[in-house]
C-alpha cells in the first residue's frame, strides 16, 4: 500500500465534491465594451509568457491575454491583484470547465490543507461536505466530532454558513467559511428530510482527529460463547489496514460465528486500502473492483489478501453517507460473495481522482477514470441500493435504538449455520 508520503502521485477517493460557476453578464456595459473592441480590434502581447501553439481548430488563444489585459488594466482594484493570483483562478477556471465536480485545482496553500485532510487530522467541525443536485450537503459527520455530537447527520442540506447563503457554493467555499480558529463558534443553518423549516446548529471548532476502527464482541445468543464480531469502520484512510490486522488477530481468540461490517457514515479513502481490506473476506485474485478509462479500456483490480474471513457470514450497514470506497468494499463482497446490505442507499461516488503536484507544489486533482463494481453496475451517481431498507430516524439516535444495526443481526442469525 502507499504511504502518505507519496499521496500526491496516489489514487484517492474523496468525499464528493461540485463546481459551479456563475457568470453576471451587465447588459448595457456588456454591448459597449463588445462594440468598442469591434471597431478597434487588437493583437494582445503579454511580456514574459509565450502564447501555446494552437492545435485545434477556431480557437485563438490570444482572446486570453486579451482578458488578462482588460483585467489588469480596467479591473477597479486591478493593482491589488497579482499575477500569481489571476494565473491560479485560470487555472481553476481550466479545471471548472470540465464540468467535474471532482476535478480541482489547489494553490499551494490549500494543496497543504488538502494533504492534511487524507492524512487524518484537520481543524474544523468534523464532517465530510460534498454537493449533491447543486446542494450543499453533509455527506458524513466524523464520529464524535463537534458536528457529530450537534446532531449533525448525512444527507443534512446546508443552506447558509453563519450569515452566507450557500447557493453556488462549491466544498472549498464551504470550508473556507466553517473553518476556523478551535474554540470559536461557527452556525450552520440546516435543512432536513422530513423536516417542515430549517434549523440553525452552533457547534464550536476544534482539532479534528479522523477515527478509523471500532469493534465489539456480540454475542450470538444470550449468555452463549459464541459471538459476532462487529466491525465498524469509518474511513480508509493509510492506518485502516493496520488497524483491521490487529482486530484480525484479536478474532482469532474468539468463535466468531459472523461479521458485521458496518460502513454507514464512511466517506472513503484509498484504493488500496479498499483492496487490503476485501482480501481478507475473498478468494485471492477475486476482482474487487472494475476501472474504467477514457479510452473505454477496462482494468480490473484483484484481492490479494489472507482470505481469513472468507467463509464467515458477514452483512453490511451502508446509508447515505457511506461513499467512494466503501462503496467499492460493499460492491465487491455483495457481487462476490452475495454478501446482504442493510440500511440506505449509498452516496454514490464512483469516479477516481488522480493527484498531480506542480512546480510550485500546487496541485491539480483530476478524474481519469469510473469505477464498476465486480459485475459491471456503475457506482457513480447511483450508489448501492440495500437488499434490506431500513430507517434510522431523529427519535431513534434520541433513544439509544439502532434498528438498522438490529436488522443486521437478524439478517446475520439467518444465514449463520
Amino acid at each position: 500500500m502507499k504511504k502518505i508520503q507519496k499521496v500526491f502521485k496516489s489514487k484517492v477517493f474523496l468525499s464528493a465534491v461540485s463546481i459551479l460557476i456563475v457568470l453576471v453578464l451587465i447588459g448595457g456595459a456588456f454591448y459597449l465594451g463588445y462594440y468598442e473592441g469591434a471597431k478597434n480590434p487588437k493583437e494582445t502581447i503579454i511580456k514574459g509568457v509565450e502564447n501555446p501553439q494552437n492545435n485545434e481548430k477556431n480557437i485563438d488563444f490570444n482572446l486570453f491575454w486579451d482578458a488578462w489585459q482588460i483585467v489588469k488594466n480596467k479591473y477597479i482594484e486591478g493593482d491589488k491583484i497579482t499575477n500569481q493570483q489571476l494565473l491560479y483562478g485560470a487555472i481553476s477556471g481550466l479545471l471548472n470547465a470540465t464540468g467535474d465536480p471532482y476535478s480541482n485545482f489547489f494553490s499551494p496553500a490549500n494543496a497543504k490543507k488538502f494533504s492534511q485532510e487524507i492524512s487524518g487530522q484537520f481543524g474544523g467541525i468534523g464532517a465530510e461536505l460534498g454537493i449533491k443536485n447543486e446542494q450543499l450537503i453533509i455527506v458524513s459527520p466524523l464520529k464524535d466530532t463537534p458536528a457529530d455530537k450537534a446532531g449533525i447527520r448525512a444527507g443534512d442540506e446546508i443552506l447558509k454558513i453563519n450569515d452566507t447563503i450557500t447557493v453556488g457554493f462549491t466544498t472549498e467555499d464551504a470550508v473556507k467559511l466553517i473553518r476556523g480558529e478551535p474554540k470559536t463558534k461557527v452556525i450552520l443553518t440546516i435543512f432536513r428530510n422530513g423536516w417542515e423549516q430549517p434549523k440553525d446548529f452552533a457547534i464550536i471548532r476544534d482539532i479534528i482527529q479522523i477515527p478509523t476502527l471500532e469493534s465489539k464482541e456480540i454475542e450470538l445468543k444470550p449468555g452463549s460463547r459464541e459471538k459476532i464480531l462487529y466491525l465498524h469502520l469509518y474511513n480508509f484512510n493509510e492506518t485502516a489496514p493496520y488497524l483491521f490486522y490487529q482486530e484480525a488477530v484479536k478474532a482469532m481468540f474468539y468463535d466468531n460465528k459472523g461479521i458485521v461490517l458496518d460502513l454507514r457514515d464512511n466517506p472513503g479513502g484509498y484504493l488500496e486500502v479498499a483492496n487490503a481490506l476485501a482480501g481478507w473476506f475473498l478468494d485471492k485474485n477475486a476482482i474487487v473492483v472494475k476501472e474504467k478509462f477514457r479510452s473505454g479500456e477496462i482494468q480490473e483490480t484483484k484481492a490479494n489478501g489472507a482470505e481469513l474471513f472468507k467463509k464467515i457470514p458477514v452483512v453490511i450497514l451502508i446509508n447515505q453517507g457511506s461513499a467512494s470506497a466503501a462503496e467499492i468494499l460493499a460492491g465487491a463482497l455483495r457481487d462476490n460473495r452475495a454478501v446482504k446490505l442493510v440500511g440506505k442507499k449509498s452516496f454514490g461516488k464512483g469516479s477516481v481522482q488522480e493527484i498531480e503536484t506542480l512546480k510550485d507544489d500546487s496541485i491539480i486533482k483530476i478524474t481519469f477514470a469510473h469505477w464498476l463494481t465486480p459485475n459491471g453496475t456503475v457506482i457513480e451517481k447511483n450508489g448501492l441500493k440495500p437488499d434490506y431498507e431500513v430507517n434510522l430516524t431523529d427519535d431513534d439516535i434520541k433513544a439509544g435504538h439502532d434498528p438498522q444495526l438490529d436488522k443486521a443481526l437478524e439478517v446475520l442469525k439467518s444465514e449463520i449455520k
